[in-house]
Protein backbone atom coordinates (compact mmCIF):
# COMPACT_ATOMS: atom_id res chain seq x y z
CA UNK A 1 0.00 0.00 0.00
CA UNK A 2 1.36 3.33 -0.81
CA UNK A 3 1.14 6.29 1.33
CA UNK A 4 0.35 9.62 -0.40
CA UNK A 5 1.30 12.76 1.91
CA UNK A 6 -0.06 13.30 4.64
CA UNK A 7 -2.02 9.44 4.50
CA UNK A 8 -0.89 6.14 5.33
CA UNK A 9 -2.61 3.13 7.17
CA UNK A 10 -4.71 4.26 9.20
CA UNK A 11 -3.69 2.01 12.23
CA UNK A 12 -0.30 3.36 12.34
CA UNK A 13 -1.51 6.55 14.90
CA UNK A 14 -3.59 4.52 17.32
CA UNK A 15 -0.44 2.29 17.59
CA UNK A 16 2.10 5.46 18.10
CA UNK A 17 -1.13 6.09 20.76
CA UNK A 18 -1.42 2.82 22.15
CA UNK A 19 3.20 2.67 22.76
CA UNK A 20 3.00 6.36 23.74
CA UNK A 21 0.53 5.66 26.50
CA UNK A 22 2.16 1.75 27.91
CA UNK A 23 5.79 3.64 27.96
CA UNK A 24 4.81 6.61 29.76
CA UNK A 25 2.77 3.94 32.20
CA UNK A 26 5.56 2.09 32.61
CA UNK A 27 7.88 4.87 33.51
CA UNK A 28 5.25 5.93 36.34
CA UNK A 29 5.76 1.95 37.42
CA UNK A 30 9.28 2.58 37.41
CA UNK A 31 8.97 5.72 39.71
CA UNK A 32 6.49 3.78 42.16
CA UNK A 33 9.00 0.89 42.24
CA UNK A 34 11.99 3.34 43.00
CA UNK A 35 9.85 5.05 45.67
CA UNK A 36 8.75 1.67 47.50
CA UNK A 37 12.18 0.28 47.32
CA UNK A 38 13.55 3.60 48.90
CA UNK A 39 11.33 3.43 51.61
CA UNK A 40 12.62 0.05 52.47
CA UNK A 41 11.11 -2.46 50.51
CA UNK A 42 14.16 -4.11 49.43
CA UNK A 43 12.45 -6.67 47.89
CA UNK A 44 11.27 -4.74 45.19
CA UNK A 45 14.40 -3.35 43.80
CA UNK A 46 14.45 -6.88 41.47
CA UNK A 47 11.32 -5.58 40.14
CA UNK A 48 12.73 -2.45 39.44
CA UNK A 49 15.10 -3.94 37.50
CA UNK A 50 13.37 -6.48 35.74
CA UNK A 51 10.90 -3.68 34.65
CA UNK A 52 13.92 -1.65 33.50
CA UNK A 53 14.14 -4.74 30.66
CA UNK A 54 10.73 -4.09 29.78
CA UNK A 55 10.39 -0.27 29.63
CA UNK A 56 13.38 -0.62 27.33
CA UNK A 57 11.61 -2.81 25.32
CA UNK A 58 8.88 -0.82 24.95
CA UNK A 59 10.45 2.72 23.90
CA UNK A 60 12.35 0.47 21.33
CA UNK A 61 9.19 -0.43 20.07
CA UNK A 62 7.68 3.24 20.31
CA UNK A 63 10.57 4.49 18.27
CA UNK A 64 10.43 2.13 15.59
CA UNK A 65 6.80 3.25 15.13
CA UNK A 66 7.05 6.52 15.47
CA UNK A 67 9.79 6.49 12.57
CA UNK A 68 7.25 4.69 10.72
CA UNK A 69 4.63 7.47 11.35
CA UNK A 70 7.16 9.96 10.35
CA UNK A 71 7.87 8.31 7.26
CA UNK A 72 4.31 7.03 6.05
CA UNK A 73 1.91 9.68 7.81
CA UNK A 74 4.65 12.78 6.77
CA UNK A 75 4.40 13.54 10.65
CA UNK A 76 7.30 15.84 11.92
CA UNK A 77 11.03 14.61 12.31
CA UNK A 78 11.72 15.47 15.65
CA UNK A 79 9.32 12.85 16.74
CA UNK A 80 11.01 10.24 15.32
CA UNK A 81 14.10 11.43 16.88
CA UNK A 82 12.65 11.90 20.34
CA UNK A 83 11.92 8.20 20.49
CA UNK A 84 15.37 7.46 19.51
CA UNK A 85 16.45 9.60 22.15
CA UNK A 86 13.92 7.56 24.56
CA UNK A 87 15.65 4.86 23.88
CA UNK A 88 19.11 6.07 24.75
CA UNK A 89 17.59 7.84 28.08
CA UNK A 90 16.62 4.56 28.89
CA UNK A 91 19.66 2.60 28.04
CA UNK A 92 21.85 5.02 30.30
CA UNK A 93 19.58 5.04 32.96
CA UNK A 94 19.82 1.33 33.15
CA UNK A 95 23.24 1.45 33.08
CA UNK A 96 23.49 4.17 35.73
CA UNK A 97 21.38 2.12 37.56
CA UNK A 98 22.90 -0.91 37.45
CA UNK A 99 26.02 0.91 38.72
CA UNK A 100 24.37 2.32 41.63
CA UNK A 101 25.24 5.86 40.42
CA UNK A 102 22.24 7.62 42.07
CA UNK A 103 23.00 11.06 41.70
CA UNK A 104 22.75 10.66 37.56
CA UNK A 105 20.06 7.61 37.74
CA UNK A 106 17.32 9.75 39.78
CA UNK A 107 17.56 13.34 37.90
CA UNK A 108 17.86 11.03 34.39
CA UNK A 109 14.39 9.22 35.42
CA UNK A 110 12.78 12.58 35.41
CA UNK A 111 14.04 13.46 31.88
CA UNK A 112 12.67 9.85 30.56
CA UNK A 113 9.77 10.81 32.00
CA UNK A 114 9.54 13.95 30.67
CA UNK A 115 10.11 13.17 26.61
CA UNK A 116 7.56 10.04 27.06
CA UNK A 117 4.44 12.75 28.59
CA UNK A 118 5.72 14.83 25.44
CA UNK A 119 5.87 11.92 22.72
CA UNK A 120 2.10 10.56 24.43
CA UNK A 121 0.76 14.29 24.59
CA UNK A 122 1.89 14.73 21.00
CA UNK A 123 0.52 11.41 19.97
CA UNK A 124 -2.54 12.11 21.47
CA UNK A 125 -3.04 16.31 19.72
CA UNK A 126 -1.56 15.12 16.10
CA UNK A 127 -3.59 15.02 13.24
CA UNK A 128 -3.04 13.76 9.98
CA UNK A 129 -3.25 15.75 6.96
CA UNK A 130 -6.14 14.42 5.91
CA UNK A 131 -7.40 15.29 9.52
CA UNK A 132 -6.51 18.34 9.18
CA UNK A 133 -8.16 19.68 5.96
CA UNK A 134 -11.43 18.06 7.63
CA UNK A 135 -11.22 20.73 10.53
CA UNK A 136 -10.44 23.82 8.11
CA UNK A 137 -13.01 26.42 7.62
CA UNK A 138 -15.23 26.26 4.07
CA UNK A 139 -14.29 29.09 1.83
CA UNK A 140 -16.75 30.71 0.85
CA UNK A 141 -16.54 32.53 -2.80
CA UNK A 142 -17.75 36.14 -3.42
Amino acid sequence: MSAQAGHGPSWLLPLLRATAVLVLLDTLVQAALAGLFVTGDLDLLAWHAANAGVLSALTVVQAVVAVVVWRRLCGPGWVAAAGAVLVGLVGVQRALGEARVLAGHMPLGMAVFGCATALAYWAFTYRTGATRKAGRPVEVAE
